[in-house]
């Protein structure tokens, strides 16, 4: 049996795949961008704490690979409260909180862009810190980071794939389920690697095309 017939003989597996690893990828580049951009205040903030705690954080999760926090997310869970975490709902907490670090990177990144000269404008017209952030500075942030923040999504939906080894059903975990059944090793995987490839593909072709109208807006 070839790559496509397999494909075709399996195809309602795949889909679930897809649609549990778009699901993922998606909710969990939302969840990380709005703790990613908590994060990145309290590491541009003043107070030694805030900052102090929003760096740990960063480095810790960026210093320690995403599969072994799935793991201590959907086993720990049980340690911690006695029940056992549903494992699509381990892999998203996990995969949230492994994106908004580097989102927070991305965001304080963008913030730091922006001309400090804006920031004293908005001041010298009575603005606070918090409504200069909001309506002043976070807005010409978000648009200069927009393309950094779809290459996190590609990085994602890549990323996910190790939710699978609690059992996730996404495209990695078809591929195994496809593996057992037609007794057959390689294309499976095969199939997966295309399915990733042409996610990924497409949305970085999408990506260009946005850089070029911000650029072209500029």
């Amino acid at each position: 049996m070839d790559v496509l017939e397999l494909f075709i003989q399996y195809k309602d597996y795949y889909v679930i795949g897809i649609k549990v690893t778009l699901i993922i990828s998606f909710l969990s580049l939302i969840a990380g961008t709005i703790l990613g951009t908590l994060l990145s205040i309290l590491k541009l903030s003043k107070v030694r704490v805030l900052k102090i705690i929003s760096t740990v954080y960063i480095e810790v999760v960026r210093g320690t690979p995403m599969m072994v926090q799935i793991a201590l997310i959907y086993f720990g869970s049980y340690v911690l409260t006695g029940m056992n975490m549903d494992g699509f709902l381990a892999a998203l907490v996990a995969v949230s909180l492994n994106s908004a670090a580097y989102v927070a990177e991305i965001i304080r990144s963008g913030i730091q862009s922006i001309d400090k000269g804006q920031t004293e404008a908005s001041r010298s017209l009575g603005l606070s810190n918090a409504q200069t952030m909001r309506h002043i500075i976070l807005p010409q942030a978000i648009k200069n980071i927009l393309p950094a923040l779809g290459n996190e999504f590609v990085t994602l939906i890549k990323e996910t794939s190790v939710a699978s080894t609690i059992g996730v059903a996404d495209l990695m975990y078809t591929s195994k389920i496809v593996q057992s059944t037609s007794y057959q090793a390689f294309n499976p995987l095969v199939i997966v690697a295309a399915l990733y490839f042409i996610f990924t593909f497409t949305i970085s072709k999408l990506i260009g095309v946005l850089e070029g109208r911000l650029a072209h807006n500029d």
